[in-house]
């Protein structure tokens, strides 16, 4: 505007810092009203990253007043996540965006909530920026805020929510590679969602537990509980008696690991319409995960070397995994999709793939998703005839392991060391 005068950043950061020292009243009015201002300057509900930006002004500026209630209660929950919809995170796939917005609501990153919040939204605070932390890959700092949200929950008699930060506590850790923290903490979410007599979670945190038990190797038992959830499900839902969105995700994935593609087809392309219909970013790329993986696994059964739709819903699946953020889940697409790339022969674009997902996995930590990359490494340089490389990774994969005890990678470890001694061993 040709009326406006405006300085460089840091020259406002400059003069701002000196009139905090010198009138600090004066200069929380000035916060409070830029608060109000931008309060006012967003739709009540935006659509886009862009449309929010203004309520995220308003919270820094809100919280630098000493509003943190008031923006909690009139900005943040109500119009920035639209309270349990979390549309920032799952509509928009804003988590880096959120992740800035909720450090506001902290005196320290990311262990003390500030002193302007109530009390279980100390623990609503911790448990938000653990959950955008492991978002983001952050997987390490993730636990900290997470645990203390847990105890707070706890504290509160809170048994739902504890049961949901016990249930991300178990997939942290699970990710991470320590399944036995991993099966202790969902073990703990069942016992708290069944204290809280809530059906959707009692549901939900059997199929945790079940997943943890599923990567531990202890299939019957997985396969029991998922199917136990089931049948909670039929009972909650009668109109849609499948396990969905990351509940079905996991199942799907216990059921390829059987073989069962033609299930895996058939609750998929019937779950896929109802993310749809509700928009969650993550949900939908996790549907067309399944379906591409079980169109793979269909061509290569069948022998039909039509790689046309699993190619389809691959691609679809890392694109809309990249739009929701959440970066274990990329890696899982970006493996799938090497996998294809493999098969086919593509091998630069394989390597391409596969080099992408183990730089988010050491960058994160996440120890289970290393081990499965080296797997596929093997794979690769068995199939470029690089028996020396192939051996290299199936030996840090076999190591990696059995170290986690993520015993559902052995027979695939022992299938490679007979195929590499098919090629290079000696009688």
């Amino acid at each position: 505007m040709p009326d406006t005068l405006d300085c460089h950043a840091l020259i406002r950061e400059h003069f701002g810092e000196k009139l905090k020292e010198n009138n600090t009243e004066a200069w929380k009015e000035a916060h409070n009203r830029l608060y109000e201002y931008f309060k006012n300057q967003a739709k009540e509900y935006p659509d886009t990253i862009e449309e929010m930006s203004p309520l995220y002004s308003a919270v820094a500026h809100g919280s630098q007043a000493g509003r943190h209630q008031d923006a909690m209660d009139k900005v943040y929950r109500p119009r920035i996540q639209r309270s349990g919809e979390f549309f920032n995170n799952k509509k928009l796939g804003a988590i880096g965006d959120d992740l800035v917005v909720i450090s506001w609501f902290f005196d320290s990153l990311w262990d003390k909530p500030v002193a302007g919040l109530t009390t279980d939204y100390n623990a609503f605070v911790l448990n938000e920026a653990g959950f955008d932390l492991r978002a983001l890959g952050r997987l390490k700092e993730a636990a900290q805020p997470m645990k203390a949200g847990l105890e707070a929950d706890i504290a509160l008699e809170d048994w739902k929510k504890a049961a949901i930060i016990a249930s991300n506590l178990s997939q942290l850790y699970l990710t991470i590679g320590d399944i036995a923290l991993a099966l202790e903490y969902a073990n703990q979410s069942v016992d708290l969602a069944d204290r809280s007599g809530d059906a959707f979670e009692q549901m939900g945190k059997r199929t945790i537990l079940a997943y943890a038990l599923h990567q531990a190797g202890r299939q019957s038992e997985a396969e029991s509980l998922f199917r136990e959830a089931e049948e909670m499900q039929k009972d909650r839902q009668p109109e849609y008696p499948s396990l969905y969105s990351f509940w079905g995700f996991q199942y799907c994935d216990l059921l390829l690991s059987q073989g069962k593609y033609q299930e895996v087809l058939s609750r998929a392309e019937q779950t896929l319409e109802m993310a749809k219909t509700v928009r969650d970013l993550l949900d939908i790329a996790l549907e067309y995960l399944s379906l591409g993986r079980a169109h793979l696994f269909q061509a290569l059964q069948e022998g039909s070397q039509d790689f046309t739709q699993a190619k389809e819903h691959l691609n679809q699946a890392v694109d809309g995994l990249r739009q929701a953020g959440v970066q274990e889940f990329i890696i899982r697409g970006l493996l799938a999709r090497a996998e294809l790339y493999r098969t086919q022969g593509e091998f630069d674009k394989t390597q391409h793939d596969l080099d992408e997902a183990m730089t988010i996995a050491e960058r994160g930590e996440m120890g289970l998703h290393q081990a499965d990359c080296h797997l596929e490494y093997a794979r690769l340089y068995l199939a470029m005839k690089d028996e020396d490389r192939a051996r290299a990774h199936q030996a840090i994969a076999r190591e990696m392991i059995g170290q986690m005890g993520y015993h559902r990678r052995d027979r695939e470890v022992e299938e490679l060391e007979v195929v590499e001694c098919g090629f290079g061993c000696s009688g």
